[in-house]
């Protein structure tokens, strides 16, 4: 009885393992393995706790399969894997790393971008090649022409999906510069500025540009400069501004990052902001949010007078209005009766208005159409 039990219980073994790779097989002729694995690096960006049980589910395979889809990754060098089998934890793997400080006198943005940058994107796209090549070209020339820094510290990290690049400056810091030439009462006043674009403080040499475009490009950039930081990016909801608990950093921070099969071009978004069929930077987006400080409500003429200051420049100007809430009526009589009236030929045009924020724009433009003081 003994044997015969032991017979059926390797029989029954045998049985389950020929299952089991009969299984395997048929799963691994269902998933597209190129799918699984652009699955596998996506959610090891955003979290790579779980991962296996998370592909697993997502794709209806066995957690084997999927963990040895993950070993074959890691194999690869395309990921990494951190930890014991029941906490492991997945991440990008850095494919290439390269850095370099740069005396900035003499120096020219075309050989930082020669000599360390392109080999790390040469093989991208044509598309992804050409915005790195203006975003870091551009910010480069902003150090060595505005930031009185000694040197330029380049950076750029590829992984699978992105590729990073930090340029860092240790000069006065970009907005505190803004906030001195403009006169301005705080920095963040300074982003609002970027943010219009066309501002340079050398307009001799200068056109103001740079980092507009580059902020609308890239996937995310961030520029952090004394204790703030302005996020913004193609693929950010909004412009943001965040004010920072840590050390103040001093001089400038700028980090661009882009996806290596990025279908975004350059003229793409330079045509966007153009005047049809010419090849002006006419149109600018204004996200009104930035010139709300903490604790603040937009009601003052000087708070709209900031907002529209050299927006004259442009033929077109969105003001965008998502995330306010509230606006009082010095604040839109300002800007839609007082500075309209003076600068007929730039186009105002609201976006993302709530309720309140409609109602109080309208009922300024009304007291202008009938030639009532709106006050």
């Amino acid at each position: 009885m003994e044997v015969r039990r032991l017979g059926y219980c390797v029989y029954n073994a045998r049985q389950r393992v020929y299952k089991d790779i009969w299984i395997c097989l048929q799963t691994m002729a269902m998933v597209d393995r190129k799918a699984f694995y652009q699955a596998a690096l996506e959610l090891a960006e955003q979290n790579g706790i779980g991962l296996g049980a998370r592909l697993a589910k997502q794709f209806g395979v066995s957690r084997a399969y999927a963990s040895q889809r993950l070993r074959s990754l890691v194999r690869r060098g395309l990921l990494v894997a951190e930890g014991n089998t029941r906490a492991r934890r997945y991440r990008l793997a850095v494919l290439q790393h390269v850095g370099a400080c740069y005396k900035t006198e003499g120096l020219s943005e075309d050989l930082v971008w020669k000599e360390l940058c392109r080999q790390v994107v040469d093989d991208l796209p044509e598309n992804v090649r050409d915005i790195w090549h203006y975003g870091i070209t551009e910010m480069v020339n902003n150090v060595i022409d505005h930031s009185g820094s000694p040197s330029v510290t380049v950076e750029l990290k590829r992984t699978a999906l992105y590729t990073t690049c930090d340029v860092f400056d240790t000069g006065e810091g970009i907005f505190n510069k803004i906030q001195r030439a403009l006169n301005l009462y705080d920095p963040r006043e300074a982003i609002v500025e970027l943010a219009k674009g066309k501002f340079t403080t050398d307009p001799e040499h200068h056109t103001g540009e740079g980092i507009f475009f580059s902020s609308k490009v890239f996937d995310c950039f961030e520029i952090v400069s004394g204790k703030v930081a302005f996020l913004a990016g193609a693929v950010c909801r909004h412009d943001v501004i965040i004010d920072l608990d840590d050390e103040p950093v001093a001089g400038t921070l700028v980090r661009m990052r882009l996806r290596n099969d990025s279908e975004r071009t350059l003229k793409q978004i330079m045509d966007e902001y153009a005047a049809p069929e010419a090849f002006t930077f006419s149109k600018t987006v204004i996200p009104i949010r930035l010139a709300v400080h903490e604790g603040e409500k937009l009601v003052s003429r000087s708070q709209a007078k900031r907002i529209t200051h050299r927006i004259e420049r442009f033929e077109n100007v969105v003001l965008d209005f998502e995330g306010v809430n509230e606006i009082g009526q010095a604040f839109a009589d300002q800007i839609f009766r007082v500075f309209k009236k003076s600068h007929p030929k730039t186009l105002l045009i609201p976006i993302n208005t709530n309720d309140q924020v409609r109602q109080m724009i309208e009922r300024v433009v009304a007291a202008e159409d009938s030639g009532e003081d709106s006050g």
